[in-house]
């Protein structure tokens, strides 16, 4: 049911209203707007529902869009757990099934678009289409030199890991500007508002230990254990990786039958806010 409510100091975008959903025992927040067939948007670690500011208001000219926020970030809750990748794509089936939705596209990034992964790969049935940005299905890794970068890129995983470090790092609000920045092409620079947007959620206690639990949970058990085939990979998808971001020098991942991958040269890690435009055109969405 598509019920609009009112939630205190959400970001504004044209035409996107709001509600809850009680998913497995959590509420998750949702945006949605637009009518035709259904578009998921799963967003990542730092960021929500509004990391697709850019891209709502064209979409939902063609597509009835629902971006939730994942437990632990945004306005969803933030219970106690590891918060692995499949408690992610677990939450977002049943929230499929609460929706009344069969079939869906889905457009994803970091943590969301590894959650869709593994959705599409359980359960392709409920997924039409997958459009995933800048990250690595969860293949076994393929051997190439740009791995020895490997340690580079894990060391904000470790920072947010270490006890007493990390929590101090999400509640002062320090880690996340650097992180956007960081993580961003050469020529993007987020604006303060969006900085702010996305800092201030995870200072909040509850929200910062469910980031240290899902990157705890990761290098613990998901990163040594990542080994489906990909000819496990049956929906059509589209990979958009960001050619001047470090994860893709890192995992340099490869085209297969149902998997095209695409590089978007000169962009970061937050391709849907540094090159909307370039999403769309390769997307096709």
């Amino acid at each position: 049911m598509r019920r609009a409510v009112e939630l205190e100091d959400l970001p504004p975008v044209e035409g996107v209203t709001h509600r809850f959903a009680e998913v497995r025992g959590v509420r998750l927040h949702v945006a949605e707007a637009g009518d035709g067939p259904p578009l998921l948007l799963l967003h990542g670690w730092p960021q929500h529902w509004w990391c697709w500011r850019e891209l709502i208001p064209r979409l939902a000219s063609r597509w009835h869009v629902i971006a939730p926020d994942l437990r632990g970030w945004g306005w969803s809750d933030a219970p106690s757990g590891d918060y692995a990748k499949q408690t992610f794509a677990d939450d977002i089936l049943a929230l499929l099934d609460a929706e009344g939705l069969d079939r869906v596209t889905v457009l994803s990034h970091d943590w969301g678009g590894y959650a869709s992964f593994l959705l599409a790969l359980d359960h392709p049935e409920r997924v039409e289409r997958l459009v995933a940005l800048d990250i690595p299905p969860p293949f076994r890794p393929v051997p190439h030199p740009g791995a020895v970068l490997l340690p580079v890129f894990l060391s904000y995983q470790f920072v947010i890991s270490t006890p007493g470090l990390g929590q101090w790092a999400l509640t002062s609000g320090r880690l996340v500007p650097v992180i956007l920045r960081a993580g961003s092409g050469s020529g993007y620079e987020f604006a303060r508002e969006a900085v702010a947007a996305y800092t201030d959620p995870l200072r909040e206690d509850a929200r910062a230990r469910a980031t240290i639990a899902c990157y705890r949970t990761f290098l613990a058990r998901e990163l040594p254990s990542a080994g489906r085939r990909p000819e496990e990979l049956t929906v059509p998808t589209t990979l958009i990786m960001g050619g001047a971001g470090l994860l893709y020098r890192v995992a340099r991942p490869r085209s297969t039958p149902s998997l095209d991958v695409h590089v978007v040269p000169g962009a970061g890690h937050f391709l849907a806010e540094e090159v909307p435009d370039e999403v769309l055109r390769i997307s096709g969405l």
